[in-house]
Order: structure tokens, then sequence, then C-alpha cells
């Protein structure tokens, strides 16, 4: 198995306050962004209409959002596939308008800007009320599946690896709404699909680190866990370094070539990436040693705690 030359007993650990108070502000500031920002929910979570065109000569993005400025209501104008594509997505959000008015008016404003050169090629209205009740669905998913998986880890491991792996993902998904907040990037149901993606690619990461200290489980008491986990980490970092930074060759190449929702998928993914691998080493297992050592002060000492 190929491996990247590192340091054999990094201090990981050791430093894990200064991580976890990163992680302290780095979490309000995301929760800070989405409330003051607000997540940019496309009309698959609250409605509207989306017309898609294809153009026979190259258009601006820039062109069309000014062609369309005469428009009654606010529209957006997205470039999708390949530049030389020509292909644009135009939509306007929780919009009450008659969708086949709304295509009207749109397609006679770009022919009388294009004569001859533009094309309606697809139609797409989502109304409010299914919306709402995506975003419901939506929001339920991602619950149901951070559920899922504390249960999987109690199960697979023990009741002291649970907590931290969950906090580990809560932090994550936060991380990743607060970029797209930030960056006022179009919360879709791709989007939800690239986190719930990232929900599985996080656990994976930590179920990796978790593995290696249940190798050493013998060994660990309350006094010798933090150098174990420590350990543990060393042992798995060059694996971890490997396996994203392939991942990261792949999704960073999509962000630059891809467009439209393709972009947004892999915007996503370079930050779950990021702050999965920072999340396993920095907030699961600093929780776990936490919980193994204060669990049986609190409420007697479990039956994990005795091997």
């Amino acid at each position: 198995m190929l491996e990247i030359p590192l340091p054999k007993n990094f201090p990981f650990i050791p430093k894990q306050r200064y991580f976890l108070v990163l992680s302290l502000i780095l979490t309000i500031s995301s929760l800070f962004v989405m409330i003051t920002h607000g997540l940019n929910y496309g009309i698959d979570f609250v409605g509207g209409n989306k017309l898609t065109y294809k153009f026979t000569q190259p258009v601006g993005d820039g062109d069309l959002q000014s062609a369309l400025a005469i428009m009654p209501t606010e529209v957006s104008v997205q470039r999708m596939g390949q530049e030389e594509d020509n292909l644009f997505s135009i939509k306007v959000k929780g919009s009450d308008a008659d969708p086949k008015a709304f295509a009207t008016q749109v397609t006679s404003i770009l022919e009388a800007k294009y004569p001859g050169g533009v094309s309606l090629v697809g139609e797409e209205t989502v109304g409010p009320k299914v919306g709402k009740e995506l975003r419901r669905k939506g929001a339920l998913a991602i619950l149901f599946t951070l559920a899922a998986m504390l249960i999987y880890v109690w199960i697979r491991f023990d009741f002291f690896f649970a907590p931290g792996a969950i906090v580990a993902l809560v932090h994550d998904v936060i991380m990743v709404m607060g970029a797209l907040a930030l960056f006022h990037k179009e919360f879709n149901l791709t989007i939800l699909a690239a986190l719930l993606t990232i929900v599985g690619y996080s656990m994976n990461d930590t179920i990796i680190v978790y593995d290696r200290i249940r190798e050493h489980i013998k060994n660990i008491s309350a006094a010798t866990i933090s150098e174990i986990v420590n350990k543990s980490i060393n042992e798995t970092m060059s694996r971890t370094i490997i396996t994203h930074l392939t991942v990261l060759f792949v999704v960073v190449v999509l962000f630059i070539s891809g467009g439209g929702s393709i972009h947004d998928f892999a915007f996503c993914f370079i930050v779950g990436v990021l702050t999965a691998t920072y999340s396993s080493i920095f907030i699961a297992c600093p929780i776990y040693i936490f919980m193994y050592k204060k669990w049986p002060k609190w409420f007697g000492e479990p039956v994990a705690a005795r091997r």
C-alpha cells in the first residue's frame, strides 16, 4: 500500500482545544450567515417556473439578464453545460403567474433580441405547496439519516463512539450550508443530494479512524486513551490524505468545467471533503475521549468501559 512519509506521532489530540474552539467559531459563524443571509432556495423548495433555452450563437449571462430586466418579476439566468452548448435556464421563484403566459413572455423577449436564434427546449413548474412539502421532506431526510448513522455507530462500535460521530456529521452539514448561504448558492434537490452524500462520506472517514482505535481497544484506559487515539489518527493519516486528494481532484475538475447544478454540487463536495477530514480528527475523536472519561462519573460504568 502506498504511504506518504509523515510524522509518526503528530500531536493531534494535545492540540484539540484549539481546534474545538475553531470549530465552535466556525459553527456559530455559519449559523449567523444562514440566519442573516438566508438560504437561496431554488424553485424545488419555494415553487416557481423554470425555462430552458438553446441559442444558436454565443450568448452571455449578463446579456440575457439585461434583456429580461423588463419582466415584471425578477428572473435569474444560469448557464447549463459547457460554454459552447449555449444552453441557459431562466427561473422565476414563487411566482403565481400562469406558467404558459410566463413562457410566452420570456420567449417573445428573447426572440426579439435574438431573431431566429433561440428555441425553448424545456419547461418546469413547481407549485408553492409542492415546494414547501419538498422542503419539509428534505429536512426530514437529513434528520433520519443522522439518526440512522447514530444507531449504526452505536451497534457497530459502542456507545462512546456514537455521539462524536453524530456531532461531526452535524458540524459538516452546518459548514456546507453556511458556505452555500455565504456565496448565495441555490439550494435545490441537487444540493440536498450532495448534503446526504457528504453525510455518508464524512461518516466513512470517521469510521476509518474509529476502526483503528478499536484495534487498540484492549490497551485503552482512562490514562492511555488520549495517547492511543492520537496514535490511531497518525496511523490512518496517510490513507486519509491519499483518499481525500483523489476525491478533491475529481470535484475540483467538476467545479471548474461543470456548469449549472454540477458546478454547485462540486462546490458542496469540496467544502464537505475538507470539513469531513477535519471533523473526523478534531471533533469525533476528542468527543469519544471525553465520553470515555466522563460517562462513568455521571451514570456509572457501562459494559463498554470495562473492556
